[in-house]
């Protein structure tokens, strides 16, 4: 079903077929397909199992929406609808289930999305729109492989200046080699990782949260909120009185996604966040650990230390001390390393005026006082990271444009139609 399709050496097909499994599912398939020029009739009821029947016997269509709600085990069935299906049969599902690991069984069975009922007919004109992205890919095309660095700045404490370090990571990332970086701020409701670039939040992440399904190429080109031309950041403002769970499908998902369109990924990972989906740090390569130099700091930085070590440890930990004061500072740097057992990789010192300034401005620290001691060490940090992006020898230019980055579904926007 993953097969790209090619058109020219096909039999005769039909463009898009639907089984769904109730009337008002069936009524907004068929304005969709409507909207594309399609038969409306060729959007029938009888859900999963009526596709297999029906296919079976019948030649695929190149797109098939398939609707899993009367599935009692959509993974195994969808197995069977593999069987039946033409190669190049690209395939939308639909149902009511919200659930990371069926989501991933799905596509990892080939299946192009998976929407979460009830969907609107903009989501589901998206997913055919994707799909018809990628129909017009010739058979055979591949994107080669980019090298990418997705990087995680989790504070040991709240208050230690995490989301300003991510920020100013992403900046001078976004900055060096003209790298498409993408800054992500995983504190929903708290979330000031915008607010330090001076922007609105959007509600791209809410959207995501509240629907994985939709997360694709087109979705992240939209979500995102531009910064300049090599940045753009993920973030959200939800409200205070609108608690707002998940299975961490989303996060997942957008993972996936942004290593597809960026260069490098910085995300802004709150402790409750790490605590409820720990998976998120699996496929990071870095993690830059934010603490102080105070006893409470030096506890909690012994406990995610001593996590990371177990949980992560193909994920290079950068250790940095930030807002260190002159004088007496409430623990010595040579007892804190003491006390964690470990050295502090990068100390950036207290600057009110800068973070004054920074704010005021509304730029990150690291753009805001490139000549301070404090955007020096920060200075420091990105380039440690930026060494870690193994292969990338692009000279540092100026110019570009960030859409020109953002994956591979934009390139086949601009391909020149045959």
């Amino acid at each position: 079903m993953s097969k790209p399709f090619n058109p020219r050496t096909s039999t005769v097909r039909d463009p898009f077929v639907a089984y769904t499994c109730d009337d008002a599912t069936t009524t907004l398939v068929r304005n969709v397909a409507a909207s594309f020029g399609w038969t409306p009739e060729k959007v029938q009821t009888g859900g999963l199992r009526s596709a297999v029947q029906q296919l079976s016997v019948t030649a695929s269509p190149t797109i098939l929406f398939v609707d899993l709600s009367d599935s009692n085990d959509p993974l195994n069935d969808i197995n069977a609808l593999a069987e039946v299906c033409e190669p190049g049969t690209i395939v939308i599902s639909a149902g009511t289930v919200n659930d990371v690991r069926l989501y991933r069984g799905l596509t990892a069975s080939g299946l192009q999305d998976y929407l979460l009922k009830p969907f609107s007919e903009d989501q589901l004109r998206d997913a055919v729109t994707h799909a018809q992205m990628t129909l017009a890919l010739p058979q055979g095309e591949t994107t080669p492989d980019r090298p990418h660095l997705m990087t995680a700045v989790i504070g040991v404490r709240g208050g230690v200046g995490a989301t300003s370090i991510a920020a100013s990571c992403a900046w001078a990332l976004s900055e060096t080699r003209r790298r498409a970086t993408a800054l992500l701020d995983l504190d929903v409701h708290f979330g000031t990782g915008a607010l330090a670039l001076d922007l609105e939040p959007g509600r791209g992440l809410t959207d995501a949260i509240e629907n994985p399904g939709r997360i694709d190429g087109l979705f992240i080109e939209r979500a995102m909120v531009r910064a300049s031309d090599t940045l753009a950041v993920l973030s959200a403002e939800a409200p205070i009185n609108q608690p707002i769970s998940n299975d961490g499908a989303a996060f997942y998902q957008l993972q996936d996604e942004l290593r597809q369109a960026f260069d490098c990924t910085v995300i802004d990972l709150p402790r409750g966040v790490l605590v409820q989906h720990p998976q998120l740090l699996f496929e990071v390569q870095a993690i830059v650990v934010v603490t102080e130099f105070t006893l409470a700091a030096a506890r909690d930085t012994i406990r995610v230390l001593s996590w990371m070590k177990t949980n992560v440890p193909h994920a290079e930990v950068i250790l940095v001390a930030n807002k260190a004061v002159g004088g007496q500072p409430e623990i010595t740097r040579k007892d804190f390393e003491g006390s964690i057992e470990r050295r502090v990789d990068i100390v950036v010192p207290y600057d009110q005026k800068l973070a004054a300034q920074s704010a005021r401005l509304g730029k990150p620290m690291a753009e805001a006082g490139k000549a301070t001691k404090a955007g020096q060490a920060l200075a420091e940090l990105s380039g440690r990271l930026g060494a870690m992006l193994a292969g990338d020898t692009r000279p540092a230019v100026k110019g570009g444009s960030l859409l020109g980055r953002l994956g591979d579904f934009r390139s086949l926007l601009a391909r020149p139609k045959a």
